[in-house]
């Protein structure tokens, strides 16, 4: 049976998972699970992941989501990946994940959370939140400082100082890639610091091309829309606080 993805291009991690099969000739099925639609919360699809996000799979009988296990098993059942992505050593495997456990916890709380509360929130039919909009600029800036000084530390062009990518590199660089929606002297601002991770970012994109150009597609057309939601001065119209809701994982 062919492989299943249920996905929303719009989210980061599901970009990876995507483009992860792209890269690595998995054929697969991808089934799209529309989140400004809430498509994520229907009957149908919370059979398949009861906590209602994206990405998940079903391979066969087996259903997974969390897109780091997702693409762990991916590396690890599907023939011909390369050992680059999910090592087969088990001490680089374990550095891998401490990426992967890192990655969760901080990066994406800062870079998700700062995108929705500065700009995308309007598209979504949210207000705008600058309180928690500058809390999670915070956390985003601490997490690329870690990345420049501490992931990226050593020789390679790649996390952990590898000389090829592996699936950490593919799902960090897809989290920082929703940068792209923001006003440029705002990307330049949070991102301009810090030139490993701008090269790193750099490198990631050019080993994972044609595919990670083709998948990140959506983000710029998404990005054209929000212009047309910003008033002359340059900032998102704002919404009243009581329509805020929280969202699924975007």
């Amino acid at each position: 049976m062919t492989l299943k993805v249920y996905a929303d291009r719009m989210s980061q991690p599901s970009r990876a998972v995507i483009i992860f099969c792209k890269l690595n000739g998995i054929e697969f099925e991808e089934v799209r699970i529309d989140l400004s639609k809430r498509q994520q919360l229907t009957p149908a699809f919370r059979e398949i992941n009861p906590l209602g996000k994206v990405p998940a799979i079903v391979d066969g009988r087996f259903k997974l989501f969390e897109s780091h296990s997702i693409l762990i098993y991916l590396a690890s059942v599907f023939p011909g990946v390369a050992d680059h992505w999910y090592p087969a050593d088990v001490f680089r495997r374990a550095k891998i994940q401490s990426v992967l456990d890192w990655h969760h916890g901080t990066l994406r709380r800062g870079a998700a959370g700062y995108v929705l509360n500065s700009c995308l929130a309007p598209a979504l039919g949210l207000p705008l939140n600058p309180v928690a909009a500058a809390e999670a600029e915070k956390i985003l800036s601490a997490s690329l400082s870690k990345i420049e000084s501490v992931w990226l530390k050593g020789k390679g062009r790649f996390l952990l100082g590898s000389t090829q990518p592996s699936i950490a590199d593919l799902s960090l660089v897809c989290e920082i890639m929703q940068l792209e929606l923001l006003d440029e002297k705002d990307r330049e601002r949070i991102l301009g610091p810090y030139e490993r991770v701008l090269k790193w970012i750099e490198d990631t994109k050019n080993v994972t091309r044609p595919h990670f150009d083709e998948v990140h597609l959506i983000l710029f057309k998404v990005k054209e829309k929000l212009k047309k939601l910003r008033p002359e001065n340059g900032t998102m119209a704002a919404m009243t606080m009581s329509s805020f809701a929280p969202q699924s994982k975007i």
